[in-house]
């Protein structure tokens, strides 16, 4: 048998543990495990140098969903469907009027804040996983599990389970919250 010498066995390690590193399965966090960080986190980036997307959202009806909970019509809305508590107490309205309603409170991050309403995270997705990833482009963020949102998304709360629903036209709707510089979905995407 020929001796191989330390550097053999150096070189044969590290071969070896590549093979096994390579053969193990990746961990990668799975979509349900990301967490909601706020849409304080987005406004980082989508500012008035890149389209402004923050200031759109910020200025939006979505923006204001939750502080719409406390109004007389809210409860007079509430009321009238027998609710038991206050709108902004009921899991009736919060489950559309609040970002990351219902989900586990460690998947909350310490700047998230539910006054905040519908926020970015609501249309594509818990940013806990892809908001690094998204800083280096758009695809990079779907590829990290970043949501691009449809007409889908939107009927989640836009149907007539909703008291107030009339009629959802998602051409006319979407041209309300369209976001500067990015185009219109041709569908809903994931990575």
């Amino acid at each position: 048998m020929r001796k191989i010498g330390w550097l053999g066995v150096v070189v044969a390690f590290f071969v070896a543990a590549g093979w096994l590193v390579q053969a193990q399965p990746a961990t990668t966090p799975k979509p349900e495990e990301a967490g909601y960080v706020g849409a304080q986190a987005c406004k980082i980036c989508h500012n008035p140098a890149k389209g402004d997307q923050f200031k759109k959202w910020e200025t939006s009806a979505h923006a204001q969903a939750f502080k719409t909970l406390a109004t007389d019509a809210a409860k007079a809305i509430a009321t009238k469907k027998g609710l038991k508590t206050a709108p902004d107490a009921s899991p009736e309205c919060l489950k559309c009027h609040v970002a990351g309603y219902g989900v586990k409170a460690e998947l909350l991050g310490p700047k998230y804040d539910k006054t905040e309403g519908v926020t970015c995270e609501v249309c594509h997705g818990p940013a806990s996983l892809y908001k690094t990833p998204h800083m280096k482009g758009k695809e990079a963020g779907l590829k990290a599990g970043m949501l691009d949102p449809g007409e889908k998304t939107c009927v989640k709360c836009h149907n007539p389970e909703s008291p107030t629903f009339t009629a959802f036209k998602y051409d006319e709707m979407y041209a309300k919250i369209a976001h500067p510089l990015v185009k219109k979905p041709v569908g809903e995407t994931k990575p």
